[in-house]
């Protein structure tokens, strides 16, 4: 019986300590996150892209699939400020290095009414890769912008095919600035380009309204020039103060 005794008070002894010993595991953050899609006008009726993934990559190197809105996306229903939520998700580590687009076969092009199959590089098809260095906050839903450049995307072939080669950016809306305004007489197809102190440079075209929007610049004084058809004449511009958060309006742009 005293043997029992002790066996039955070691083992209460231990059981005690197992309930007492500190859990030092670290607990799991999670930072939600959401990636939205834009465009600048281009020179076509409409863009369709088929989107059917997006992927993220943190910067422990580990691949997540996001909850994704699939379909076929007209880009140029989401110009000049305009923009679609295509993802959520999360992710267990602060960082974003990479966003990763999965796009299926059925991406075309209308021109002039008539709609072309736009074909995929091969080494799109496996998926289009961003690199990022997005910093989340526990708790924050961040908004990742994806500018999906329609018109630099496009590339015609001598046999009057078109290719699908994605060109995008990711905006901070948070840390940038945008330039708002419009050019007379409306419909006249032409390309604005804001040019950095730095010699840096953005574009977009104007849409069918007259109306331009150039996002995602950093803050610091540009130059804005507005190249038209003809017989249009370039306008230039000069000292358009781009600040953090804000959009600089610089009105009507006479032809």
């Amino acid at each position: 019986m005293k043997t029992i005794n002790i066996m039955l008070s070691i083992m209460m002894i231990s059981i005690f300590m197992v309930s007492c010993k500190k859990d030092t595991s670290e607990p799991t953050t999670n930072y939600p996150l959401s990636v939205r899609m834009t465009d600048a006008p281009g020179p076509y009726n409409a863009v369709f892209i088929d989107l059917q993934g997006v992927e993220i990559t943190g910067s422990n190197g580990k691949a997540v699939l996001m909850n994704v809105n699939t379909g076929i996306y007209n880009l140029l229903a989401y110009s000049n400020g305009m923009d679609t939520l295509i993802a959520t998700g999360s992710l267990n580590v602060a960082t974003v290095s990479q966003i990763r687009l999965i796009l299926g076969p059925n991406n075309s092009v209308m021109v002039d009414s008539v709609l072309y199959p736009l074909d995929t590089p091969s080494a799109d098809q496996s998926g289009l890769k961003l690199q990022v260095h997005q910093t989340l906050q526990a708790g924050v839903l961040y908004s990742i912008l994806l500018d999906f450049d329609a018109n630099k995307s496009i590339v015609m072939t001598g046999n009057g095919t078109y290719k699908l080669k994605p060109v995008i950016r990711t905006i901070e809306t948070a840390i940038s600035g945008a330039i708002r305004g419009s050019i007379t007489p409306a419909g006249t197809l032409a390309v604005v380009t804001a040019t950095s102190a730095s010699s840096v440079t953005y574009t977009s075209n104007v849409n069918a309204a007259g109306d331009f929007l150039l996002m995602g610049l950093p803050a610091g004084m540009y130059s804005v020039t507005i190249t038209p058809q003809a017989p249009f004449n370039e306008v230039t511009l000069n000292n358009i103060a781009v600040s953090t958060g804000n959009t600089t309006i610089i009105g009507t742009v006479t032809l």
